[in-house]
Parts: structure tokens; sequence; C-alpha cells
């Protein structure tokens, strides 16, 4: 595996041959700090296995690598189906205050739960509605908002008694969820109210506090819009928090499948 430094450095020259010496050598004076490790899915290809590539590294160590982390409570960042994330073990509560801080984020925002199966969701969440629902929502880029159970860390969001959840459309983040045997809290990869991320340097000057860095290449669509955020704790109504990326098809759900009406009076 190649040095953190190199992997960074790397990462610095691959955004245009236009990039300028200097450039080059800021990269290399932030990696004589940097403890982070960065490290590079491999991509699938069309006959399935991965090929190596140089600067990259195998999925299997990269989650063991970034399970190692979550469980010696560090913050990490990684891809989703719609940006970049900052994840750490839910139920770990010095975790949880170091991502708002990594973040500058303020203290009653809360953090969202990732999960990586549709049943895990009954273990921290009451939930109100269907499991058919559920299914055909997740895994997709949608939050799932329900009153919370007892077994979910009460200094997560203590603030309040909802959490929402997650089970992105990403290979990765679902097999390390299962690896991690308990939620993660997910948030986005940035200084909070800055632009959401689809690309790991856009926030890189949040590497020296993480982890880990796992770099899955540009998000999909771009689009940075986020999931799509839908309270679903009261039987019979939904109420949309954040429009985010997948408004029209999360409502169709809602709506033309399950009978449920937006909740005007929230």
């Amino acid at each position: 595996m190649k040095s953190v430094c190199n992997i960074a450095v790397e990462l610095l020259k691959s955004r245009g041959a236009h990039r300028s010496a200097a450039a080059c050598r800021v990269g290399a004076e932030m990696c004589k700090e940097l403890k982070t490790k960065v490290l590079r899915l491999l991509p699938p290809t069309s006959n399935g296995p991965t090929v190596n590539q140089e600067g990259q590294t195998d999925g299997a160590e990269i989650l063991r690598c970034t399970v190692k982390a979550l469980k010696e409570g560090h913050v990490v960042a990684v891809p989703t189906d719609t940006i970049y994330g900052l994840a750490c073990l839910a139920q770990n509560s010095e975790a949880i205050r170091k991502t708002y801080n990594i973040k500058g984020r303020n203290g009653h925002k809360p953090l969202a739960i990732c999960v990586g199966e549709v049943q895990d969701i009954y273990k921290y969440c009451k939930v109100k509605v269907k499991k058919e629902l559920l299914g055909d929502l997740l895994p997709g880029p949608v939050t799932l908002v329900f009153e919370r159970s007892e077994t979910l860390n009460t200094d997560l969001n203590p603030f309040t008694s909802l959490v929402g959840v997650r089970i992105p459309d990403h290979a990765f983040m679902r097999r390390l969820c299962q690896m991690c045997g308990e939620p993660l809290a997910l948030t986005s990869a940035n200084i909070s109210s800055y632009t959401s991320t689809v690309k790991v340097h856009e926030f890189q000057e949040l590497w020296p506090n993480l982890a880990v860095v796992v770099d899955g290449g540009p998000i999909g669509d771009q689009s940075r819009a986020g999931s799509t955020v839908v309270d679903l704790s009261q039987f019979g109504k939904y109420n949309i928090i954040r429009p985010g990326c997948a408004l029209s098809s999360t409502v169709d759900v809602l709506e033309r499948k399950y009978g449920l009406s937006e909740d005007s009076g929230k």
C-alpha cells in the first residue's frame, strides 16, 4: 500500500496538469503532519472482478481498516449514493462529539443513523408503516424519520425523540454497517453550512481530523442535493423535511402505493 503522503499528492496531481508545482508542494507539506489514511476503492469491471491500479486498495482491506477506525472511536469519511459523508459509531458518545466538532455543526442539528438492512431499523426505531414501504424506499437516497427506540444512544440527538435512518444504495456502505454490527451516525462531509461534497478533495481541509478517508471516486449524479428526508413518525401521515434528490419518486410511493397523506400541520 502506498503511503498516505504519496496518495494525497497523486490526488492533487490528478486534478489537472494545470496545477502548479507549488500546489503539489503544499500537498506534500500537509502530508508531513497528516495521519489520515486516504484509501481509494477499486472500480468494478464489466466481468465482475476488480482491477488493481496505482494508488488504489482492495475493497476488503479498506473495509477492515475503516471498521477498525470506527471501533476505536474515530470519525471517517465515506462515499454514499448521494454525497460524501462523515461517519462514526452512533452508540459512541465521544465519537459523536468529535463529529460535531469536526464539522463545526450546531449541537441542536441532528445526525442521522445508517444501517445495513431493513430489519436493523426496527431495533433503533419505532416504525409505524408497513415493512413493504421500507423495502420500496430502501436502500436508496432517502432518509426516513421515526420515533427513536430506547436502544439508541441517548447522547445522539438528545433534544428530540425522533431519528432519521438511512440505507444508502451503495455496496461499500451497506457492507460497512453490516461489519460494524451497529448503526453509524452519518452526516455530510463538509464544514457546516458549506456546500455538500461529491469528490474527496472538496473536503480536504477536514482530512487531518479524520482517521480514514475512503475515496470512492466522483459521486454519480453530482447533484449535491443529498437524500430526501421524510418524517413518518405519525401514523398514516408523512412530512417532507428536505426535498433532496428523490422527492417525486418518494412522494409517489407514499401516496399512490400506501395511501399516506401529507401532514400540512407541521
